[in-house]
Formats: structure tokens, sequence, C-alpha cells
């Protein structure tokens, strides 16, 4: 159960909201289509490591992906926001049921409590 995972230089971990970019062949020519989402969960070790990346579509429908890590098609990955620091939880199920508004919620609930800690360390000092 790793709460991170290293993907050609780039960390990323539970709870990020990252850029997959897959090359896909259509015909003759190839594209490449962006995936964007949040991490849900990682699983797997070594050659057979895989992560869930989930987001929210039309209509609010959740679209969940599985990319193995060491898929030749995958040309880059962007991490475009850190994620709760200190996540305890390895799979984050719950935030199927929860709407937009609630996971942005988590997310600014957890940079409040990290600008409390710096705070706190800042006055000891």
């Amino acid at each position: 159960m790793a709460l991170t995972l290293k993907h050609k230089e780039i960390v990323f971990g539970i709870g990020d909201k990252i850029k997959v970019h897959q090359r896909i062949k259509e015909g003759e020519k190839f594209r490449v289509a962006v995936f964007e989402g949040m991490v849900i969960k990682i699983r797997g070790e070594g050659d057979r490591k895989m992560f869930t990346v989930r987001r929210i579509g039309e209509a609010t429908i959740g679209i969940e992906r599985i990319f193995p890590v060491d898929l030749p098609s995958i040309e880059k990955i962007e991490v475009t926001k850190k994620g709760t620091r200190g996540v305890n939880r390895s799979k984050l199920y719950y935030t199927r049921s929860k709407s937009t508004k609630e996971i942005d919620k988590i997310y600014s609930r957890a940079t409040r409590r990290e600008k409390a800690k710096i705070k706190k360390a800042s006055v000891k000092k």
C-alpha cells in the first residue's frame, strides 16, 4: 500500500490532481489524449504497479481509469495540484460519493492545517 509513486522522475501520490498524457494511435497517425483527475488508489508491486485516476465528467458522472505505471503509451504525467498532506488512507474511495464542492472543501481544510502548522513552527523559533 503505497502513498506515493514515481514515474520518470515525477513523484505523485494519493489525493494529487494530475494530468496523464497518453499517446493513442488512430489509423496511421498518433495523437495525445489528456486525462485529468485525482489519484484515488495505488496498488500492486514492481512491474505490476498501477494507479487509478478519477474525474467528474458531464452531468456529474464519475469516470475512473486505471493506468499501469510501465505503460509505454504514457508520455508524461503533470501534477497540477498537490493532494492532502499526510493522507492517512491508501485508498480514497469515500470521494466517490462526494460532490466536487465537498472535495474542494477537503483540499482547503488540508491547506489551512498546513498553514497553521507552519505558523506554529515559526512562532516557536
